[in-house]
């Protein structure tokens, strides 16, 4: 792979710079050190109404250290960083992560992962693609994407913004244990946020697209209007009564569920006993309907690495399979302390795939015949320790299948272990957002509180 020459350092360079620190902490006398070495630098452009609102430059690198003192179950750890990647500096940041370990209370579950658990055979995950991008392009490409908007409809009035972005990164790891690896990753990005305005009332809708490649990012004209578009549907709404309904959650908004379950069933809830989920290994969680891999070595993937932020391999794994949990997400430290083993899952999952369903949007819309189709969430009104689940929500009224007119200032209420039990159907309709893939999601009932 050739590595963009944009980089300041070169990887041998990365590499030299955590060899300093992982010797350094050996003969300061650590028990074990574990480092990573990351640059990045990008360009990010908005634009408001043809006008240029902001364009950054950014550039930015950074050492973060951990030692650890003693050994298992007496085990101490520090932690500091630095942006400074001379010599002096990488010296003083290991001092600083020893110093701050001798004043820390041991702890039995700290530590290095088993040595048998580091990642040994890397693929090439293809995850590093340069976009070349000028601000002049970028500012061009965003232009059009808003000027689309705007040429829907006189009542596309105004915009919070249309922004383009391209990123690029490479980092090291490496540790005690003789592990280093690491790679280049690149992430670009074009989002519109667009308001309409009919009598007085304003509404707003925005959508986004991200990828590794350049050409995987979406159209700027078809984006531009597909924002606009969004808005424009949103005119009009109503509030409605107080119900109890199906729901039909929009494939972005479906991703969020799933975020939930894995926030519910990764070890720091498990552990600490804050989650509804306690003890689900094996248990019927979902319908039977509902099934979740995660594929971490998918290429060009959002969330693919070949280990997690610990070195540890990641492997692809049945999370839920019809309905019952296979699965968590367990980094080194809340194994230790569940009595079980690492998942890989040190920084989060990676690539969680829902198995999609046949049937397409409309046809999703014609399988809840009647109920409520929610494309924008508000608020942060869920209760992991007991299900409980209320957020602020917009979206459509459905009647026989068909959309009729959008709902706004409701709220949807119900509990977590309740609605992945009672998920009627899976869309089609798949989408990537994030480390999730989902597509829309129809929950049997839930209570909406409008009027």
């Amino acid at each position: 792979m050739k590595i963009d020459n944009r980089f300041t350092y070169s990887d041998s360079q990365l590499r030299e710079f955590a060899q300093t620190v992982l010797d350094h902490a050996k003969a300061l006398g650590a028990a074990a050190c574990e480092c990573d070495v990351s640059e990045g630098f990008g360009l990010s452009v908005t634009v408001r109404k043809g006008n240029i609102d902001t364009l950054e430059h950014n550039r930015d690198k950074g050492i973060g250290v951990s030692v650890h003192l003693g050994s298992r179950p007496r085990v101490k750890r520090g932690h500091a960083s630095t942006s400074d990647f001379s010599a002096a500096a990488l010296r003083q940041t290991v001092e600083a992560a020893i110093a701050i370990a001798r004043h820390t209370a041991e702890d039995d579950a700290a530590g290095l992962p088993e040595p048998e658990q580091m990642a040994k055979d890397l693929p090439d995950l293809d995850l590093y693609h340069a976009w070349q991008v000028t601000p002049e392009d970028a500012i061009d490409i965003a232009k059009r994407c808003e000027a689309a908007a705007f040429a829907l409809s006189p009542r596309i009035k105004n915009t919070e913004g249309t922004s383009v972005s391209a990123q690029h990164s490479q980092f090291i790891f490496a540790n005690s244990l003789g592990f280093m690896a690491g790679f280049p990753t690149s992430r670009h990005s074009l989002g519109s946020s667009m308001i309409a305005e009919e009598k007085g009332q304003m509404q707003r809708d925005d959508w986004y697209s991200s990828a590794r490649r350049p050409a995987g990012i979406a159209d700027p004209e078809q984006l531009g209007r597909y924002a606009g578009e969004r808005a424009l549907a949103r005119l009009r709404a109503r509030k409605i009564d107080t119900r109890q309904s199906p729901v039909l959650f929009e494939a972005p908004l479906a991703s969020g569920l799933i975020g939930h379950f894995v926030s519910a069933v990764s070890g720091g809830s498990l552990y600490r006993k804050s989650t509804f989920l306690l003890e689900s290994m094996g248990k019927q969680v979902f319908s039977p309907l509902v099934s979740i891999e995660e594929r971490p070595h998918e290429r060009q993937g959002l969330a693919s690495s070949p280990f997690d932020e610990e070195g540890v391999a990641t492997r692809r794994r049945s999370i839920v399979k019809d309905g019952v949990v296979e699965g968590y997400f367990l980094g080194t430290y809340s194994a230790r302390k569940l009595g079980l083993q690492s998942t890989g899952s040190a920084g989060g999952n990676h690539n969680l795939v829902v198995k999609p369903g046949t049937r397409d949007f409309r046809a999703m819309l014609k399988k809840m015949h009647r109920g409520l189709l929610v494309t924008e969430l508000l608020g942060q009104g869920i209760n992991l320790i007991t299900g409980d689940y209320s957020r602020g929500a917009a979206g459509y009224w459905v009647e026989d299948g068909e959309i009729q007119y959008p709902v706004e200032e409701i709220t949807i209420a119900g509990n977590l272990g309740t609605m992945f039990k009672s998920i009627l159907e899976i869309g089609s309709d798949t989408l990537v957002r994030g480390s999730r893939e989902s597509g829309s999601i129809l929950i049997e009932n839930m209570t909406i509180a409008g009027n």
